[in-house]
């Protein structure tokens, strides 16, 4: 099972378990409502620990069908749509689940009409606010909202990460030759191909700045099986399994440069009407600065030695590039050209 589908998984587990105990919520909200003196009261044969399963089993089935329709087909077959569309479509997926969960009661004769139809309201909304959350995940990326709501970076902590700043070649001439529109829409179909092969390989997209993609790890999920190195052959391999798309829509198959570091920086919050989760620290600075002597060097990937000697790259050549002092820096440090085994 590769990291994407693990991904989409634990998001419907979440939802399962919001919408179960959504259903217990409703069903214990209309226990109240019932015995209110503007209620109707209890039907003889009503009994609330009935309603409650039947509501959890109505919650657990919605996530089932309803869940999945949004993790794994409109949330994956229309990333690149406008969101009015993507909520169109879901509206329409909302409309069917809530007729099924209309007709589940009926079976079961748990009130009349009107009740049938407040429970489709209640849903509607439930599933409305599963697809925005969803999508505002999306937005800040893998785990970044959680961590926004739960305050993990309310102060700022000391974490020790790997990046990948990877950068599209000739980027400047590309830019020129297509012209702005064009240009843009290139960089779109890429940022969107390369997000699977950064998935599979435990990174997380930190930023996205003109046409460069800074890629990030925890330090352990980057060294594991080499996966800070892999993942950019990884997108390599992924682009050119796609050159006939490219090579009929732009008239070239892009390709991109990439320096790798690790280091210790400081994670933490900033901003108030835009908040965010930034990393600080020379570490990045470096590794911008390691990315810009892959043209200087010829090498399409280079590694910092701190970080050559904790990878196990038996399956890569590597040429030591020697000591080297980076521009604006005072301590020399030593790099790694990466290349692929032919």
């Amino acid at each position: 099972m590769n990291r994407r589908t693990q991904y989409k998984l634990r998001q419907l587990l979440v939802i399962m378990a919001c919408w179960i105990m959504t259903g217990a919520v409703i069903a214990i909200y209309e226990y109240f409502v019932l015995q209110t003196n503007s209620g109707l009261g209890l039907a003889p044969h009503y009994s609330l620990l009935r309603s409650v399963i039947l509501n959890m089993s109505i919650g657990f089935f919605a996530a089932l069908t309803g869940g999945s329709i949004l993790v794994f087909y409109v949330n994956v077959k229309f990333t690149d749509k406008p969101y009015g569309y993507t909520i169109l479509i879901v509206a329409g997926s909302f409309l069917g689940i809530i007729i099924l969960i209309n007709e589940l009661l009926g079976l079961f004769a748990m009130g009349d009409i009107k009740r049938f139809q407040k429970n489709g309201i209640v849903w509607s909304v439930v599933v409305s606010i599963t697809q925005l959350l969803l999508q505002i995940n999306s937005k800040f990326g893998q785990g970044i909202f959680w961590n926004i709501i739960s305050g993990k970076y309310n102060t700022p902590k000391v974490e020790l990460k790997i990046f990948m700043f990877l950068d599209l070649n000739s980027s400047t001439t590309i830019a020129e030759d297509l012209g702005d529109q064009k240009y843009h829409e290139l960089l779109k179909d890429l940022f969107i191909d390369i997000t699977n092969p950064i998935i599979d390989n435990r990174g997380e997209i930190y930023q996205y700045v003109g046409d460069e993609v800074v890629i990030a790890w925890h330090y352990k999920d980057g060294i594991s099986n080499s996966s800070c190195i892999k993942c950019f052959f990884d997108i390599k391999a992924q682009l050119h399994a796609l050159s006939q798309k490219y090579n009929e829509k732009y008239g070239f198959l892009p390709t991109f440069k990439a320096g790798i570091h690790c280091g210790k920086v400081i994670a933490g919050e900033v901003g108030i009407i835009k908040r965010d989760i930034t990393y600080s620290g020379d570490v990045l600075n470096t590794t911008s600065r390691i990315q810009s002597m892959c043209k200087t060097f010829n090498h399409e990937v280079i590694v910092s030695s701190d970080l050559f000697e904790e990878l196990q790259l038996a399956s890569f050549n590597t040429v030591r590039l020697g000591a080297i002092k980076l521009r604006g820096k005072e301590k020399e440090i030593s790099l790694v050209g990466v290349k692929a085994i032919n």
